[in-house]
């Protein structure tokens, strides 16, 4: 049971890299070799997102990854756009937005998140807890 964190600036030159310390960290907790191209893609796809989101918004806080090997094989994209812009919805009266766990199938609303629903069974987006911006929470089964 470890985890591994990566933060990287928010460069699309630095998601190759996130991809490939992904699909190392995935292999060692036991996904299954037919689900990690799925897991390269996903991972991917949530880091893109992150990172033209900090871009589209002039950020330049670090683009963070947590991967982790617990019951599961884990992996948390965190981005620190405004919360409409990264749960990709039009601003919504602030009692609507909660800290709840929202399905993915829910929030296929952008290319981005359709992408996503179709590599990852489990899909979950939520507000960041500490403030301003969102998790993409993906899983996937491991074999041990």
């Amino acid at each position: 049971m470890s985890t591994v964190r990566l933060a990287f600036t928010p460069a699309p030159v630095h998601v190759r890299t996130a991809r490939l310390v992904g699909v190392a960290v995935a292999r060692r907790a036991g996904v299954a070799e037919e689900l990690l191209d799925e897991v390269r893609l996903a991972i991917g796809e949530a880091c893109t997102r992150a990172v033209a989101l900090h871009r589209q918004y002039g950020l330049s806080d670090l683009v963070t990854v947590e991967m982790s090997d617990e019951e599961q094989y884990t992996v948390r994209v965190i981005d620190r756009a405004p919360i409409e812009a990264g749960l990709g919805i039009a601003a919504l009266p602030p009692d609507e937005l909660t800290n709840e766990w929202l399905p993915g199938d829910q929030l296929a609303v952008g290319v981005g998140f359709a992408l996503l629903a179709g590599f990852v069974d489990d899909l979950q987006v939520r507000p960041v807890d500490e403030g301003i911006g969102t998790v993409v929470r993906m899983v996937w089964p491991v074999d041990r």
